[in-house]
């Protein structure tokens, strides 16, 4: 139970990651696609990258190595993700989208984290 509340958190708190950026940009062309095109990339390269790191099991790991392993995840997700969005949008990978994309993911996915720490695991 405790592996899907996280894993599903995880998509959401990615989802509204990019909804911020998208709405931040005002980007209206291709909407769904382009969306699409970004979403799902971050959330496979985060799931691969999580579960390498053990962010999905119990125990869950204390604040300290949670903001350490969630950088390290988001630090080997986001070269991913952005080669792979690249790829669907043919079109290059931009370093400077990787870093804002992921230091954005990383702040998203730890605020999800702690919110469940501190509310929900208690429980």
């Amino acid at each position: 139970r405790e592996q899907t509340v996280l894993a599903i958190g995880d998509a959401l708190a990615l989802l509204i990651t990019v909804l911020v950026g998208f709405l931040s940009h005002n980007s209206q062309s291709n909407f769904l696609a382009r969306f699409a095109y970004t979403w799902i990339p971050w959330t496979f390269s985060w799931f691969l990258a999580a579960s390498l790191l053990k962010l999905f099991h119990s125990p869950l790991p204390n604040w300290k190595s949670l903001v350490w392993r969630i950088s390290i995840a988001v630090l080997l997700a986001s070269p991913l993700a952005t080669m792979l969005r690249a790829a669907l949008l043919h079109s290059t990978a931009i370093p400077l989208f990787a870093l804002i994309m992921g230091l954005s993911s990383a702040l998203g996915l730890l605020i999800w984290r702690l919110i469940y720490g501190t509310w929900f695991a208690k429980g």
